[in-house]
């Protein structure tokens, strides 16, 4: 894999009765952000961090391993269940227009009969009755309405809702109506009979459902992301269906969005941090022969720009990743590189693939391969995006966690290119290592381990495939050979502030809050002195993360954060924590600003999404709160941060 370290750890009509199973508030946005949270988990595998599942984290801790299986079932199978599924909710709004007090549904025959009884109803005859004529005369259009519309006599049905609401403008009525219009398909009656109802009785229930699966089959899904969400504040969680709805709207808003983010997004390279942790994935070698900084290399040739960039490269800030992307550009550009044109394709691809511009990218590593074989870097970091890029090379792809789930489609790509690496040079460490990343993504534990042993193996001064064996045995758990692990490394490695850094997130999930203090002040010293201008502001982040849950040390832990952002201002896992910890403190406007700007230094589709979700989550809250103030006080009563997804 392309990483250092890893972490550990719909259909057409939405049925619009509220008489289904309950499901509470913490469940509901448990799920509500699974999909995000374990896709987030692979964005930092690809970034080469590892943080390990902890109670009390950043929703890119993941906690449990993936069935890497199929599902079992055929496609007939599935396109009968989806059908089925469909019919069952059409079934649920034709039953959902009934009372509890109305009859049952009559036979077809008795409604005209029963038509034939109501009085001729408009505004003038209306304006004779008594309020107590009006009530009664109302009641009977509606029984009659029922009728006709459990006789799928839509029509009729509308019209006679519409004689009932002349007599009394009941929000039931208008409610009844627009089911009619929905199963008719017409959705923009809906959303005005709908809306007519929510503004006599703002907290009737199954008509903001009913509202809300217009908007969403008309394609306005912020508006019903934000009924559905009222609904189930209103119903206090109870109603499971309505729960997955929002799920899927908070899906649907942040792919719509993310697609407009990307198509206008600059591409350019993420943080120092990430791009220091994916570049010390693969063990340091020297610069070839030709290019040592002692060569004397024209600044205006193909080479000398090479040499250029190696040397921006070892400085890891920021702007020197830029000057060495731009240095490697511009070598290729020269040309004349000779016997380093091979190396030059696999740097540039490289840095191209950081920045996002992955065909481009992956054009390179393949020029690289073609022009030289030997350099199996360039076949692992193929591998690693054939990957990460799934089967879906297209304009947006999907969520990578939906391939931890299942066999990638192009796994066997991967698998192939790891293969060739090794007719190469079987001897390689950082193919093993890389290998096991792959193995470890997809919850193939034994296989990881033992890749990673091998690496380790074949080179044991990369401190790097300790670190990922003592993760993986943790993730086996193999708890005492994990920490037996990570005890050796700090004794054979305990100068490096990886050790620790990784060391304090294994104490930070078994709770022993002050030894993992203690670990993470340990690596924030040593990456001080090793890198005062580049260091990696994790440490910083763990530990504000250990404060937040040993203590509720909410100004210390956003102190920290505020420390790495100094520091590294692109870092997004720093701007992503700021945002749940103020989520977390009620501070609901503040924390939607770092999730916006989550979202901007986001450098994946999957990543932006998964930073939409949750700035779509915290967003339908604020709005929530501005049109139904009364719902508020129910928010603030499910404890720190409302309702929005946060810290578990």
């Amino acid at each position: 894999m392309s990483a250092e370290q890893i972490p550990v750890g719909t259909s057409s009509t939405t049925p619009t009765s509220i008489d289904s199973a309950s499901t509470g508030a913490s469940s509901f946005w448990d799920r509500a952000t699974k999909w995000a949270s374990e896709h987030k988990a692979v964005v930092y595998t690809i970034a080469g961090v590892t943080v390990v599942a902890t109670g009390a984290g950043i929703y890119y801790y993941t906690s449990s391993p993936r069935n890497n299986g199929t599902t079992g079932s055929s496609a007939s199978e599935k396109k009968r269940a989806k059908k089925d599924k469909r019919k069952n909710k059409k079934s649920a709004e034709e039953k959902s227009i009934q009372d509890d007090k109305e009859p049952k549904k009559p036979e077809p025959a008795k409604v005209e009969q029963a038509e034939e009884e109501l009085p001729d109803v408009d505004e003038s005859t209306v304006g004779a009755m008594s309020e107590q004529e009006r009530k009664d005369t109302a009641a009977k259009l509606k029984a009659a309405g029922n009728k006709a519309y459990g006789s799928k006599d839509y029509n009729k049905a509308i019209e006679l809702y519409g004689k009932a609401i002349i007599c009394k403008a009941d929000p039931v009525f208008y409610s009844n109506r627009a089911a009619c219009w929905n199963m008719m398909s017409n959705w923009e009656k809906v959303i005005e009979d709908t809306t007519a109802a929510i503004n006599i009785d703002n907290e009737y229930v199954k008509a903001l459902n009913r509202r809300a699966n217009a908007y969403e089959q008309s394609g306005q899904y912020s508006l019903a992301l934000l009924d559905y969400t009222a609904s189930c504040i209103i119903d206090a969680f109870r109603n499971d269906q309505s729960a997955q709805s929002v799920e899927r709207l908070l899906k649907k808003v942040a792919e719509a969005k993310g697609k407009e983010i990307l198509a206008g997004k600059e591409k350019k390279l993420p943080s120092p941090t990430f791009v220091t942790n994916y570049l010390q994935s693969f063990r340091p070698k020297p610069p070839p022969a030709g290019l040592e900084d002692t060569a004397e290399l024209d600044e205006n040739t193909g080479k000398g720009q090479l040499k250029k960039g190696i040397q921006a490269m070892s400085k890891k800030t920021g702007d020197s990743y830029t000057d060495a992307a731009a240095a490697f550009d511009k070598a290729l550009e020269l040309g004349d590189l000779g016997e380093h044109e091979a190396f030059a394709y696999n740097l540039r691809g490289t840095f191209r693939y950081l920045k996002g511009e992955n065909q481009d990218a992956l054009s390179d590593l393949s020029k690289s391969v073609d022009l030289q074989p030997a350099l199996t870097q360039s076949f692992i970091k193929r591998a690693s995006m054939h990957l990460e890029l799934g089967e879906l090379n297209s304009t947006f792809a999907p969520h990578y966690s939906n391939m931890i789930n299942k066999t990638p489609g192009n796994r066997e790509a991967a698998a192939k290119d790891f293969e060739a690496a090794m007719e190469q040079n079987k001897e390689d460490p950082d193919i093993y290592y890389h290998r096991a990343q792959l193995h470890f993504i997809l919850s193939e534990f034994a296989e990881a381990a033992k890749d990673y042993q091998k690496s380790i193996e074949l080179d044991k001064d990369f401190i790097f495939s300790h670190i990922q064996l003592g993760v993986t045995q943790y993730k086996m758990g193999s708890i005492a050979s994990s920490m037996a692990t990570f005890r050796r490394c700090m004794k054979n490695f305990d100068k490096v502030p990886d050790v620790y850094n990784y060391y304090g997130e294994l104490l930070l999930d078994q709770q022993k809050y002050q030894e993992a203090i203690e670990k993470f002040d340990t690596a924030v010293d040593m990456e001080k002195q090793a890198k005062p201008m580049g260091m990696n502001v994790l440490p910083l982040i763990n530990k504000a993360l250990a404060l937040f849950q040993w203590k509720q040390d909410f100004a210390g832990a956003e102190e920290l954060c505020q420390k790495a952002l100094i520091i590294d201002p692109e870092c997004d896992i720093a701007v992503a924590t700021m945002a749940q910890l103020l989520l977390q403190q009620g501070k609901v406007t503040e924390a939607l600003t770092y999730f916006e700007r989550a979202a901007e230094l986001s450098r994946t589709e999957g990543e932006i999404i998964n930073a939409l979700s949750y700035a779509e989550a915290t967003r339908t809250q604020l709005e929530v709160q501005e049109k139904y103030p009364q719902l508020a006080s129910r928010l603030q009563g499910m404890g720190p941060g409302g309702m929005a997804p946060g810290m578990r």
